[in-house]
């Protein structure tokens, strides 16, 4: 007799493997339903993402009034942690427990991290803001709590992200390490887009009570999330944590030394800080120029984010696609450049006649642009790593990338303001300040193309997997 819900799910299961970016990274010991459970960490990255970047920053700017120099200055915060990533994968690899475990402790940490930073946030925002009752307050007791509550956040998101990436990394064999990293990702942009849909949804009548109880209910939530995602992926190892304190490995400067001294990595670091200091310097200020120079409402520009995300999925998706066949990762990075550029001159040209369908295209292409540029230089740092340190170099991609977008965020809001200041004897323009951001971001991406380049022309076969190289 035919059996249609074991015919369905066959079905259903080819397609997710056909469809869904990274999913045939899954096997009969490591099923996919494991992987996108521990995906969660991700989930709850991107909605700290998304709270910070997304929504925090338009409310400080346009409701409470507080200077966009103080809010870049807040969002760049999680630099000071960003160059510790690479640290912190290589201190999880040698972590020493009674059990052996090696990851999880290093992921609750940072949950607790996140968790605190939320928890304080809200409260200390109302108090730098002088909002009602807080107007009497000292304001350096609501600057210094503000600076605690993102610098928590900030350094929760990095100490998750980076030990939970290695943890998936070590589910699966070496050569599906770079589609887990992937998929991964992805789990983190659709994390992205729907929390940016709730948020919009839920602050649609914005009201400083509203603000409160999104932010303590995402602390809740990250935690949830998170001991879902920890639970039962590490395996207690009592041999290898004696195998551990016995064993001496390569110090750390040793180690990285030896990642940096490999052929075009410094190079190709060069270009992942320009790209990512291109694609981000707008992400503090795409929702202000909406509110400010299109008029959109806090949940409108809120739901810009999931747009944004969404392009980026779909980066993510055509890379893979394009990866998994003969193409080469540098070739990718400079198409995801080459979609950003004309994405920030419609973004440009939208506060002068383009309206709001052009920011859209604009806020698409950039995300699109950033999707493509995210995983070829990610699948490029992988591959050109020896085997042994690929870890290290996953460690080393993400410092690289979180510095520079955090120094573009810190950046994009002091050019603003300074903007603004120039302009008070000469008549307020709202677009301009925002317009001259957008046109640096495009001079980045424009020298990041020439830093690239010559990667173009010194890619050989030896970077390319065997079986791509077989078919070259």
């Amino acid at each position: 007799m035919f059996n249609y819900r074991t015919f369905a799910t066959q079905k259903l299961a080819n397609m997710g493997t056909k469809y869904f970016p990274f999913a045939d990274v899954a096997s009969e010991d490591v099923p996919l339903s494991r992987l996108l459970r521990l995906s969660l960490f991700q989930v709850t990255v991107g909605m700290a993402l998304v709270m910070l970047v997304g929504t925090l920053n338009r409310v400080m700017i346009v409701e409470l009034s507080v200077p966009a120099t103080l809010v870049a200055v807040m969002l760049a915060l999680p630099l000071v942690f960003a160059p510790f990533r690479t640290l912190i994968g290589y201190k999880s690899d040698t972590h020493v427990s009674a059990l052996g475990l090696r990851r999880i402790p290093y992921i609750w940490k940072g949950t607790l991290c996140q968790f605190g930073g939320f928890a304080i946030m809200p409260f200390a925002l109302l108090v730098l803001s002088g909002y009602g009752e807080a107007y009497d307050a000292p304001r350096w007791i609501g600057l210094s709590a503000a600076a605690l509550s993102f610098l928590l956040v900030g350094a929760g998101v990095h100490i998750v992200q980076t030990v939970g990436l290695a943890l998936a990394t070590n589910l699966v064999k070496e050569e599906d390490q770079p589609k887990v990293v992937g998929l991964m990702y992805v789990m983190l942009l659709l994390g992205m887009m729907v929390s940016a849909l709730i948020y919009g949804a839920l602050l649609e009548h914005y009201t400083p009570g509203r603000l409160v109880q999104i932010i303590q209910g995402t602390a809740v939530i990250t935690v949830a999330l998170n001991l879902c995602a920890m639970w039962k992926q590490e395996a207690r190892n009592r041999e290898r944590a004696q195998e551990m304190k016995v064993a001496k490995p390569l110090p750390f400067k040793v180690a990285f030394t030896n990642l940096a001294q490999t052929e075009g990595m410094i190079r190709l670091l060069i270009v992942i800080c320009l790209g990512t200091f291109g694609f981000g310097m707008a992400d503090v200020l795409l929702e202000p120029y909406g509110g400010q120079a299109l008029g959109l409402s806090v949940a409108s520009t809120t739901k810009l984010t999931a747009l944004f995300a969404g392009g980026t999925l779909i980066g993510f998706a055509i890379a893979s696609r394009l990866l998994s066949q003969t193409s080469l990762p540098h070739n990718v990075a400079l198409a995801g450049i080459a979609f950003g550029i004309p994405g920030f001159g419609a973004i440009i040209f939208a506060s002068l006649d383009g309206g709001t369908i052009s920011f859209l295209i604009g806020t698409f292409l950039v995300g699109v642009g950033a999707g493509l540029f995210g995983h070829a230089t990610l699948t490029a740092t992988m591959r050109a790593a020896p085997r042994e340190q690929v870890g290290l170099a996953l460690g080393a991609w993400g410092a690289a990338q979180a510095t520079s977008a955090g120094l573009g965020v810190a950046l994009a809001g002091v050019v603003r303001d300074l903007v603004v200041g120039l302009q008070g004897a000469t008549g307020n323009v709202a677009q301009t300040p925002y317009n001259i951001v957008f046109t640096i971001e495009i001079i980045s991406l424009a020298a990041a193309i020439l830093v690239i380049w010559p990667l173009l022309k010194k890619t050989t076969k030896r970077n390319i997997p065997s079986n791509q190289a077989e078919a070259l």
